[in-house]
């Protein structure tokens, strides 16, 4: 398995949006600050092989992180490892894996939707230990 970086800076997961378009890269970025505004103390990793990162409560992607940012050619795939259990009114989640699902955000105002933002306030309490104490992240 690909070593991920346990980051507290943006410069890691800046490096593995490089090649991507401007837009999808402001999306991504977007969606990175929308996390960090829901859960302030978020812990990020960031994986360059596979360029992606994940968030969490911690550094394990299995046990304690509630989401991962797939930034692609034309959109960006916010997924969420248990999203199969999640609560969904607005139908945000796509995929029909046995537990991965993720929102695809096209444009800043899909990231700006207040579905999303209550979607990932729900997934950041399921499944996760409790938050660390101290933030993690600075720009």
């Amino acid at each position: 398995m690909a070593a991920g970086i346990v980051t507290t800076d943006s410069v890691p997961f800046r490096a593995i949006l490089e090649g991507r378009s401007e837009e999808v890269r402001d999306i991504a970025s977007a969606t990175r600050g929308l996390i960090f505004d829901v859960l302030p103390q978020t812990v990020e990793v960031v994986w360059p092989a596979q360029r992606s990162s994940g968030y969490g409560t911690g550094p394990k992607k299995n046990s304690e992180q509630f989401a991962w940012i797939l930034a692609h050619a034309a959109h960006v795939a916010l997924a969420f490892p248990y999203g199969a259990e999640l609560d969904d009114p607005a139908g945000l989640l796509g995929g029909t894996g046995a537990r991965v699902r993720n929102v695809r955000l096209a444009s800043l105002e899909d990231v700006a939707r207040p579905e999303l933002r209550a979607l990932l306030e729900h997934a950041i309490g399921h499944r996760v230990p409790p938050p660390p104490v101290e933030v993690t992240v600075a720009d």
